[in-house]
């Protein structure tokens, strides 16, 4: 059993942030959440990641992360091709249209920020190409959200002219991800010697990092999940779940497909599946509020993406551990 809890310490980690804060009757743990929110510590703490990152990030891994342009161009094929042709599928299904809308703009959305990132080193991948997948799908997205979710919308008749906050995008993506991970880079180089970073853990420093930002995450949707009743959750979970799981399959098959080896595949499978939550909020309050089950859908897929990813990347982390032990 200590074996057990020790391997999969951050998969039960994430299980129980989301039972503590969601069944907590005296609201405590989310409105610790929520004063943390409110005072951008989930900022500071993506701040973090990409810092522990840039210190994780060997340049050989850089220079072969940029190179790969086979697995760049899979991982975006499953962003910005796949992800909205499933959900498309999935609407086929009789499904209410708020539903249906936050499926799609979950869809749309480019890979999330940093947990990914962390779920591909876990897992034995190279970083470097995950954040380089981070931050070309987001640039891609700013000009391919509005054109691909109009279409989509168009089978609803919610048809709704779409003006993305281009500067903002990219500001917060130089703050938050290419400024942290320069000082993690240049600090590697000029600071620290390979063997002292060995002892601090960074790895595991940023699993907790991303069970802060889920916790974080947990308390400032807490009403929104509960708001529904069990019935409507069941029901959005499953469907994110299938969602999800159908991405999870496409990244795996083009990874086989065109015999991606590990070491390359992990960044396709992560960075492939998952979605940043900020930005789908952002576009359901400013252009669907009315919609309230939207929002539904787009906190519940990342937070199932977290949990079904960082059991995967757990278990992924197990069998490298195994091959390199034999």
């Amino acid at each position: 059993m200590i074996k057990i809890i020790k391997r999969q310490w951050f998969l039960l980690s994430l299980v129980l942030a989301f039972v503590a804060v969601i069944f907590d009757p005296s609201n405590i743990l989310a409105t610790i959440g929520i004063i943390l929110k409110n005072h951008h510590s989930t900022e500071v703490m993506i701040f973090l990641i990409f810092i522990f990152s840039g210190l994780l990030i060997e340049m050989d891994q850089i220079t072969a992360g940029i190179k790969d342009i086979q697995s760049t161009v899979l991982a975006l094929v499953v962003i910005i091709v796949l992800a909205p042709i499933s959900a498309g599928v999935l609407c086929l299904f009789p499904i209410e249209t708020g539903v249906a809308i936050g499926l799609f703009i979950v869809a749309v959305m480019p890979t999330t920020l940093s947990s990914g990132i962390v779920m591909t080193g876990i897992a034995g991948g190279n970083m470097a190409h995950a954040l380089f997948v981070t931050i070309l799908s987001n640039f891609i997205g700013i000009f391919t959200i509005p054109v691909i979710l109009s279409i989509l919308l168009s089978f609803f008749n919610q048809e709704t002219q779409l003006v993305i906050d281009q500067t903002a995008i990219i500001a917060k993506l130089i703050l938050l991800v290419l400024f942290p991970l320069m000082i993690g880079i240049i600090a590697r180089d000029r600071v620290f010697k390979t063997n002292q970073l060995a002892k601090f853990k960074l790895q595991m420093l940023n699993q907790w990092m991303i069970i802060g930002v889920v916790f974080i995450s947990l308390s400032g949707a807490k009403q929104v999940l509960l708001g529904k009743g069990g019935t409507a959750i069941f029901y959005i979970v499953i469907l994110v779940s299938a969602f999800h799981l159908i991405l999870l399959g496409c990244s795996f098959l083009l990874v086989k497909f065109f015999r991606v080896e590990k070491g390359r595949c992990e960044s396709i499978i992560f960075m492939g599946s998952q979605k940043t939550l900020a930005l789908s909020v952002m576009i359901q309050v400013t252009y669907f509020n009315e919609f309230g089950t939207a929002l539904l859908v787009c906190v519940s897929h990342h937070i199932v993406h977290l949990m079904m990813d960082g059991y995967l990347s757990t278990k992924m982390n197990q069998r490298l551990l195994e091959k390199n032990r034999y």
